[in-house]
């Protein structure tokens, strides 16, 4: 036998065991000198399992969670701290400009393993169901928690009260239930407190008067109601509050004059009473207030006149009564959008203070303003007016052509006169409503080849319109045409098809004749449709089937006969949208005769 040691080996695997161990611990060492740690494996499992619960993502965010490394830069939304490889920070936010991109599926309990996670973002995924697991009130470390526009349900967990070290709460945009919890008490370094947008109901618990430090507090759109609190006007730091679109009930607190670093504040669309503090121009730094939609009454409190940096005021849908305080004729000298419309003011004209100033909103719409359109002095700084609901009287042409810069005009329910042919449109004009008045003419003027690609919205319902409905061009913006209640006659022109973005058709009411275009089914956007008492003959065309976003049609009172389309929507509109035709027959209706039963 041979005395060569190696004659010896009859299996070299385990030194190929043996070079790879080596490779292991080489590969180690490098990462110990360098100081550089891997992701913290239990962190890793932790984000992997939240992986494992989105079962769509169109983000495409998760799909570059692989490997083994996920502090190394590559898992997108992960932050890590180099020193530890320990995961600090999970931020998974849609992209604004994204709308359509989502994720569906569960949050993981999970992610509550993160023992040093310090931010936690996860907004704007629109399909993230299910609750808030109770695992993530052991996140001792974390500062932000913000859970927006997803579709989270459930109630707020209690348990959330115990992250002490929060800065930042927000779960706005879901679908929580209940109460505010009172834990909510225990955060006493909140800074932003987001709630809105949900369905809270209940009012504002008293604990939370232990929030001294917020500078943000929205509870928006709720069913949150009770009076709102006395405590609220001991938070100094507060910057922004919003209260609207719930049932808060009682009076506005008098504390609320103390809130002196207030830049915005919005109480709007409540059931708030009684009259507004007499020192609420002491919040110099207010720049926007919203008190519409309430039932305030008495007199606008001259102390407003104060507010020196205030821009937008909207006062409208109270009771306010007559007069309007002097001093605003010299005072809130920023204002640029004033809104006073439906009190109980009697205003006779616009006052002088508004027709001088430059703004670039009024809205004095139900203000008893009486006599011809106001010429304002600044017109070219003018975006929007709403003069309707009045009892304006004279020329409507003169006014329009002044308005060089204007983009919405609401004249509506007004005594104006013109002759369409008369009117021209400013180049700058997107919304222009001047239903219920006394415009005469045809509409071939104003719709025509010349017509800007800016207007969207067209509203002369109930005037004294007369002649057919012109050809459309194509490139028109229009998106909502109303032209019901006049003289017009004629035929529905086969070019409407050209309004690729009309939502809402209304020619209800009016003498026009033929059929219904087949095109008419090509206006995909196309969600209200009203032919009603017309003169209108022949089939619905079973073309309009093509139109998927449809939510309302009346075809009531023409002479359309044959078999309704039998598809959804029509064949599930009530039989009142198809009443008074000639021979409409198929659901909702009585089957046509002939028809299989």
């Amino acid at each position: 036998m041979s005395a060569n040691p190696f004659h010896r080996i009859s299996n070299p695997t385990w030194v190929l065991n043996l070079c790879l161990m080596c490779a292991v611990f080489e590969l180690a060492g490098a990462e110990a000198s360098s100081g550089i740690p891997l992701c913290y494996e239990a962190d890793r499992a932790a984000l992997l399992s939240f992986k494992a619960g989105i079962v769509v993502d169109t983000t495409d965010i998760l799909g570059s969670w692989v490997g083994r490394d996920c502090c190394g830069g590559d898992w997108e939304g992960v932050q890590c701290d180099p020193s530890t490889g320990r995961v600090t920070g999970l931020q998974l936010q849609r992209p604004a400009d994204a709308t359509s991109q989502y994720m569906k599926g569960v949050l993981s309990p999970s992610l509550g393993n993160l023992q040093f996670l310090e931010v936690l973002v996860i907004s704007g995924m629109k399909l993230i169901r299910g609750t808030v697991p109770d695992s993530f009130s052991n996140l001792s470390h974390l500062t932000q928690l913000v859970l927006e526009d997803n579709a989270l349900g459930g109630n707020v967990p209690a348990s959330l009260g115990r992250l002490t070290a929060l800065k930042i709460l927000s779960l706005s945009g879901n679908r929580f239930l209940g109460q505010i919890p009172v834990s909510f008490g225990s955060l006493k370094g909140l800074t932003e407190l987001h709630l809105a947008r949900n369905a809270l109901t209940g009012p504002i618990p008293p604990v939370l008067k232990s929030l001294i430090f917020l500078s943000s507090i929205d509870l928006s759109y709720n069913s949150l109601s009770g009076s709102i609190p006395d405590f609220i006007g001991q938070f100094r730091n507060l910057i922004y509050i919003d209260l609207s679109n719930n049932r808060f009930s009682g009076q506005i607190p008098n504390s609320f004059c103390y809130l002196g670093n207030v830049v915005d504040m919005s109480l709007n669309d409540n059931q708030l009473s009684g009259y507004v503090p007499t020192q609420f121009g002491d919040m110099k730094s207010l720049t926007r207030l919203s008190l519409a939609s309430n039932v305030l009454t008495g007199q606008i409190p001259e102390s407003i006149s104060k507010l020196d940096r205030l821009w937008y005021l909207n006062l409208s849908r109270n009771g306010f009564t007559n007069p309007l305080p002097e001093s605003l004729a010299k005072g809130i000298p920023s204002i640029l959008s004033l809104d006073l419309s439906y009190n109980k003011l009697k205003l006779g004209t616009v006052p002088s203070w508004i027709r001088l100033r430059e703004l670039s909103d009024i809205r004095l719409a139900g203000c008893g303003i009486t006599g011809p359109l106001p010429n304002f002095a600044k017109r070219d700084s003018l975006n929007s007016i709403d003069l309707s609901d009045n009892r304006l009287t004279g020329g409507l042409a003169p006014f329009l052509a002044m308005m060089s810069s204007i983009q919405n005009v609401k004249l509506s329910n007004n005594l104006l006169t013109a002759d369409l042919s008369t009117l021209k449109l400013p180049s700058t004009l997107s919304s222009l409503d001047l239903h219920s008045n006394q415009i005469s003419g045809s509409l071939t003027s104003i719709l025509s080849p010349k017509t800007s690609s800016f207007l969207e919205a067209l509203d002369l319902s109930n005037n004294k319109i007369i002649g057919a409905i012109p050809e459309f061009k194509q490139g028109l913006s229009l998106k909502l045409l109303a032209i019901s209640s006049n003289h017009i006659t004629g035929r529905v022109p086969a070019s409407v098809s050209n309004l690729v973005d009309l939502q809402k058709l209304d020619i209800s009411r009016n003498q026009i004749s033929g059929p219904i275009p087949a095109s008419l089914g090509h206006l995909k956007t196309l969600q209200w449709l009203d032919v009603s008492i017309n003169q209108l003959t022949d089939k619905i065309p079973s073309t309009l089937l093509g139109l998927n976003g449809l939510q309302h049609a009346n075809f009531r009172a023409n002479k359309l006969c044959g078999e309704i389309p039998q598809g959804r929507p029509f064949n599930i509109f009530p039989g009142v949208a198809y009443a008074h035709n000639l021979c409409l027959c198929g659901k909702p209706l009585a089957p046509c005769e002939g028809a299989a039963e």
